[in-house]
């Protein structure tokens, strides 16, 4: 449970924020909110009921507040208020994690980023435990100033820790008026184990049953570890991983096999079969890791397909122990650019290929790895998946996680209980066990029937077959919970039910068939509700006493991006007229995810603003939804040069599979493509009625806005700001689109894309949006909405559309930046006067070239192009179109025109530069 009071002091209304971080997987149950003596409760309902619930009550002025999920392993929970002066609120929310062992510990984390200095902080743990406590302790991780602040009361089953600095204690320094808590408390703890065959605990009609022996001897293992060596590991990623490849192969028992496959968009093996972890092999892996060079793409699909490979193709021969245990360990950066692209296409490919006796364990480093994708890879596959930063820490958080697998001791274990005595059991059977973790297993027990439960464990050992029962009284922890005010009446039940919903979602992954999918899901719907907790498809609902204020507190769509963070206006309703009648969701939505979710504070003031995951077809409404045209020319945007490709970036964007050699041949741009420009900045006119495509580069200055569509009958300007590279490359400062402004004049509406988020300005009011979170805003018939971390779309009218695109690169890179692209699909609603570096190509030109001949390059030709009434000598050369394969791109055959596209562009260059972002040209 969380607890937090605060108070608006100032006279005026203010925003008040609850914003608390729980760790990602944990089920929240409840949540309540006290202001003024008025206290908000909460319920749970199914997630489009209560979706449509909140949407009717929304249109008569209530608001909401969005439970919001982040890309780290931590989830936030959000709510902000706007209230009067004077206001005291208390927000109070509780939820429910089972602590994983690991590395024979246990370990509690709870955040605490308070943001200033707290009159009354305090943390307070209780620890209580049937079996025993062997330890408690408290690491240093908020720093050495808050050593011995807390204070440990430790007896033989319970345990009380407590954290409670002072405002002195707290600040940075003595003099600061800031706060040095910033971090996460930790405890760890284990218990005592005295039987091999575990513990089962019986309380309220439910059973748990933790299992973790010790003192075994260690099964062989059968290794394949599986690295990423992309461009994006250059550096600091790749040394760590280095520095802990060398430990953890010189770690390896004699009696296991093992070997290394490294990839990038190729696949290689150190050897294409298990050898033996000899002190030989062992120190020649390391060499051969230690001379790898990361560049290029991520194909994870093939990487990962060789390894099972390797694995099957050992057992086929018989040349395993028949006692040994089989793994594969991906260690990755990124999302895969190379190779198979689709995500669950990969996780297919892997499930069809893999032996049901190989465990998969992935390893993800840093924030641009999608890891619930792993997660879902890892536990499809008798796995485990863990984040670790790409920091300095990298080497010893990724020797932490393989200790956690590196040593077997049991494998096909069995859990049988009496039949008739118990009933809904969780999974009873596992591949392997992991010396320092823990099994465990839960179920409902007759206890009206039945005085003991007895249950029989069987396994393999390294030497033997294990047979391991043991003998339960039903009643036999009723005594000592009854008596602790701290223990949880319900806590096997909820711990029963936190398994069972988790192991169902995991089944619903693997269904085979639609209905078998639904029967799963209403299996997990119907457990949610008994049991109050907020899963994918539930939805907490939070109110007034009287039922006239309403907030929602809903888990993402998607659990790898969040929604965004909610908001609660006190005193001052929504209009009831701010949501215009073609954004209302309607009661009889069937798909929960065509329901426009939740108005943030400023929604509620400065007009509607849509917030949740991206919206699907049926989610938009009918005039926002773009017409395709194949008719009109493109021109289109290209990625890095090769010499930036050379200098190392990593650009992670949409991509398409199917096209990982794309960039060995060329190819036209097709028909009904659309018009860009992108990288530094480079454009390829595509002119489709003559089959042709023309280049050309625009070389400025850093803080230079250049126009790209002016359209002043339309009221439309859409313009470019350049920033430069960190550094020259070959003695060229290369330049990017850092800014992207739209001006909607006849709507009243100015747009910002940057690299850092989107903002849409209304006369004195701004609305922003992130790139992290997936969400949409709707204006004045404008839609701006994040589709992914990596594009926006902004459609006017239903038929006019523009495509702006985020390039992420290698944050130390020496050389590159971030940038952006804009992609903009042909339309018939600019004005015959349209113009701009790309307007002016709405109407396509004639283009007439001849005459080619060898060029000063030979292997570049040159020709004649007779255009606008000028004669130009261009070279046929090779760009790159980034929309299919965001790494190596699409090499598209081209006219490229030089000096800054003089003499096919109308003017010079230097004409279409403008004073501000919203700016019209002088001259068009």
């Amino acid at each position: 449970m969380v607890r937090t009071k605060v108070e608006n002091r100032a006279r005026h209304p203010q925003n008040l924020v609850f914003d608390v971080q729980i760790p990602k997987g944990a089920f929240i149950h409840n949540f309540t909110m006290n202001v003024n003596g008025i206290t908000f409760t909460s319920s749970v309902k199914e997630k489009s009921a209560a979706r449509s619930q909140y949407a009717q009550a929304r249109a008569k002025g209530k608001a909401a507040g969005i439970l919001r999920s982040n890309t780290l392993d931590m989830e936030n929970f959000k709510a902000e208020l706007n209230v009067p002066g004077g206001t005291k609120v208390q927000f109070e929310i509780h939820y429910q994690e089972p602590i994983r062992r690991k590395l024979s510990t246990y370990e509690h984390v709870i955040p605490l980023q308070p943001g200033r200095l707290a009159k009354h902080l305090e943390v307070d743990v209780r620890i209580i435990e049937p079996q025993g406590l062997h330890f408690v302790h408290v690491p240093s991780s908020l720093g050495d100033q808050f050593e011995g602040v807390h204070t440990i009361s430790k007896g033989e089953k319970k345990a009380h820790v407590s954290f409670k600095p002072t405002v002195a204690q707290q600040r940075k320094c003595p003099t600061c008026s800031s706060t040095a808590v910033d971090g996460h408390f930790v405890v760890t703890y284990d218990v005592n184990r005295d039987s091999k065959a575990g513990e089962l605990e019986i309380f309220n009609g439910y059973f748990i049953h933790y299992f973790a022996p010790e003192n075994l001897d260690p099964l062989p293992k059968n290794i394949l570890f599986v690295i990423d060596v992309s461009g994006s590991m250059w550096g600091l990623k790749m040394r760590q991983t280095v520095e802990a490849m060398r430990t953890i192969l010189g770690e390896l028992r004699s009696a296991d096999q093992f070997s290394v496959v490294d990839f990038n968009h190729n696949v290689r093996c150190w050897r294409d079969q298990l050898v033996q972890a000899s002190r030989s092999e062992t120190e020649a892996a390391k060499k051969y890791i230690e001379g790898i060079h990361p560049n290029g793409g991520t194909n994870i699909n093939d990487a990962l397909l060789r390894a099972i490979f390797i694995l099957n193709e050992a057992t086929s021969l018989g040349l395993l122990d028949p006692n040994s245990v089989s793994m594969i360990v991906l260690v990755s950066d990124g999302d895969p650019t190379v190779g198979e692209l689709k995500l669950p296409t990969i996780q297919k490919n892997v499930k069809k290929n893999i032996r049901d006796d190989i465990s998969l364990f992935c390893l993800g480093i840093g924030f641009d790895v999608d890891y619930d994708f792993l997660k879902r890879l890892a536990h499809e596959n008798n796995g485990v998946a863990q984040r670790v930063l790409g920091n300095q820490e990298t080497s010893s958080q990724m020797k932490k996680f393989y200790n956690q697998v590196s040593t077997p001791l049991l494998k096909k274990l069995e859990f049988n209980y009496p039949h008739g005595m118990v009933s809904d059991v969780t999974h009873n059977t596992f591949q392997n066990y992991f010396g320092g973790s823990e099994i465990v297993v839960a179920g409902k027990v007759d206890t009206e029937n039945v005085q003991h439960l007895q249950s029989m464990i069987t396994a393999t050992a390294s030497n033997a077959q294990l047979v391991l029962e043991t003998l339960a009284d039903v009643e036999g922890l009723d005594e000592f919970l009854s008596k602790d005010n701290h223990a949880d009446p319900k806590f096997t039940e909820k711990l029963w039910a936190y398994i069972t919903i988790n192991q169902l979602m995991a089944e619903r992954n693997l269904a085979t068939t639609a209905a078998l999918k639904r029967n799963i899901t209403r299996k997990i719907l119907q457990m949610s509700l008994d049991h109050h907790i907020v899963t994918p498809y539930t939805a907490m609902l939070i109110e007034s006493p009287n039922g006239d204020e309403l907030m929602l507190a809903d888990s993402p769509q998607d659990r790898k991006r969040g929604c965004c963070p909610g908001a609660l206006a006190v005193g001052h309703p929504k209009p009831e007229n701010s949501i215009p009648a073609w954004a209302k969701p309607t009661s009889g939505a069937k798909d929960p995810s065509s329901l426009l979710l939740g108005p943030t504070a400023s929604a509620i003031h400065a007009g509607s603003l849509v917030i949740g995951p991206a919206p699907t077809d049926n989610s938009i409404p009918s005039w926002a939804k773009p017409t395709l045209k194949p008719q009109g020319p493109l021109a289109a945007v290209m990625g890095p040069t090769i010499s930036a490709i050379h200098a190392g970036p990593l650009l992670l964007g949409q991509s398409k599979p199917g096209h990982s050699n794309t960039s060995l041949g060329t190819k036209n741009l097709p028909q009904s493509g659309i018009h860009a420009v992108d990288n530094d900045p480079h454009f390829i006119i595509n002119l489709p009625r003559q089959h042709k495509n023309i280049c050309f580069n625009i070389d400025s200055e850093p803080g230079a806005i250049l126009n790209l569509i002016s359209d002043a009958k339309s009221g439309i300007a859409v313009n470019g700001q350049l920033v430069g590279a960190k550094k020259p490359l070959n003695n060229k400062l290369h330049t990017y689109f850092g800014k992207i402004g739209f001006n909607f004049e006849k709507k009243g509406l100015k747009i910002e894309v940057s690299i850092e988020g989107i903002s849409l300005k209304d006369g004195s009011s701004t609305t922003s949006l992130s790139w992290s979170n997936l969400g949409s805003l709707i204006r004045r018939r404008v839609l701006v909405s994040v589709k992914s971390d990596n594009k926006v779309n902004i459609t006017v009218d239903g038929d006019l559309s523009f495509v702006v695109v985020l390039h992420r690169v290698w944050k130390k890179h020496p050389v590159n930046v971030d940038f952006l692209g804009i992609y903009v699909p042909p339309a018939s609603n600019f004005s015959s006067s349209v113009h701009g570096l790309i307007g002016q190509f709405m109407l396509e030109p004639d283009v007439h070239i001849y005459n080619e001949r060898p060029g000063q390059d030979p292997g570049k030709a040159d020709a004649t192009m007779e255009v606008k009434g000028h004669k130009l000598t261009v070279t046929r050369g090779v760009q790159k179109d980034y929309r299919l394969d965001r790494v190596f791109g699409t090499a598209v055959r081209c006219w490229f025109v030089h000096n800054s596209g003089k003499g096919f562009l109308d003017g010079h260059y230097t004409d279409y530069l403008v004073p501000t972002l919203y700016s019209y040209p002088k001259h068009p």
